[in-house]
């Protein structure tokens, strides 16, 4: 039973690990902290975007770990968020990362949305961009 536990956990890791490498190559960037910090970012700008019924299907396909960051904080109070513009995007996600935005937050949105279009079904890359403004559609690849 222990061991079944520890490889669960050690999945769910190399998971968040891939991502994370992802991340940094997408944005040639070294730091591992950092590009954890910009995807909490940018999943939490697009958790409080969705509809809660689309949000909860994302958060579904998420590696363990990265769901608990996907959830993490998350109140249903005043969502989804009205942020129709890519700069109501990128303010909010600015916020969220927890201190001022020492990058583009532009290229930070689309190199996490091109790692998620790479690991998540296409039905449900559909789903989500059903469900955003023309504006935020356009930050998919």
């Amino acid at each position: 039973m222990a061991s079944v536990l520890v490889d669960t956990f050690e999945t769910t890791l190399q998971k968040t690990n891939q991502w994370l490498v992802e991340i940094m190559d997408e944005l040639q960037m070294d730091d591992p902290h950092k590009a954890y910090l910009v995807l909490r970012s940018v999943l939490h700008a697009l958790r409080d975007r969705l509809p809660v019924a689309e949000a909860v299907d994302f958060g579904a396909q998420l590696p363990m770990l990265i769901r608990g960051i996907y959830y993490e904080g998350w109140s249903l109070s005043g969502k989804p968020l009205k942020l129709r513009t890519k700069n109501d995007f990128f303010v909010y996600m600015c916020s969220e990362f927890g201190f001022g935005c020492d990058f583009d937050p532009e290229l930070a949105t689309q190199a996490v949305f091109r790692v998620i279009s790479r690991k998540i079904t296409a039905g449900e890359i559909h789903d989500i961009k059903q469900n955003l403004p023309e504006a935020l559609k356009e930050l998919w690849p």
